[in-house]
């Protein structure tokens, strides 16, 4: 009889993952906007945190399920329609990168709206980090932004200044497991990177 009523709810839970999911490392996933029909797919994930990064408000419902669930927000305010500045974008990317390089906030987010550009350059440059080619980093961005891939995008992603960011991240622990990147572990203990809004329950 349990495993008849088990059969029955896992048939009546439809597990919908938000467009653009993908796992970028262990750990680590993207994808754009989770809407409500995407909750209990992202219960799976058991996260911690949540990279945003759009300006507007959270919507309600979403605080919601992560009040109920225990994540925090990081929200960087990257503005989609209109160009950022350099300086805003430069300066949200380095702080999304210290946040997402901590394992204490694995498993861990990252969205904007769509899954395309905001979060493809926020991963763009997490990939130049871990010395990636730039072929292969143009690939992977240009995998998720489609036809609407931007040009400007991958020129920040190439001259992206990796080496300051290496600089200021001198507290970072670096525990390795093997070669591969998804064995990499990053431990950020600087806890003044958390500037930005962070919601909690």
């Amino acid at each position: 009889m349990g495993f008849i009523v088990e059969a029955e709810v896992s048939h009546d839970v439809v597990l919908e993952p938000p467009p653009n999911f993908s796992m970028v490392e262990q750990g680590i996933y993207r994808s754009s906007f989770p809407r409500p029909c995407n909750f209990a797919f992202l219960e799976t994930l058991n996260l911690r945190s949540i990279i945003y990064l759009c300006p507007e408000p959270y919507p309600e419902e979403n605080l919601e399920f992560l009040r109920s669930h225990n994540i925090r927000l990081f929200q960087f305010g990257i503005e989609g329609k209109t160009e950022p500045s350099l300086t805003t974008l430069r300066d949200s990317i380095r702080g999304a990168l210290k946040i997402l390089m901590d394992v204490r906030n694995h498993p861990i987010l990252i969205h904007c709206k769509r899954g395309k550009h905001r979060t493809g350059s926020l991963v763009g440059c997490l990939r130049r980090l871990q010395n990636w080619c730039l072929p292969s980093v143009f690939e992977e961005y240009q995998h998720f932004a489609g036809i609407k891939s931007r040009s400007d995008d991958l020129k920040f992603i190439e001259t992206f200044d990796i080496i300051c960011l290496r600089q200021c991240l001198h507290s970072i622990i670096y525990h390795y497991q093997g070669y591969g990147s998804n064995k990499r572990l990053l431990l950020y203990g600087d806890e003044s990177v958390r500037k930005s809004q962070i919601i909690s329950s």
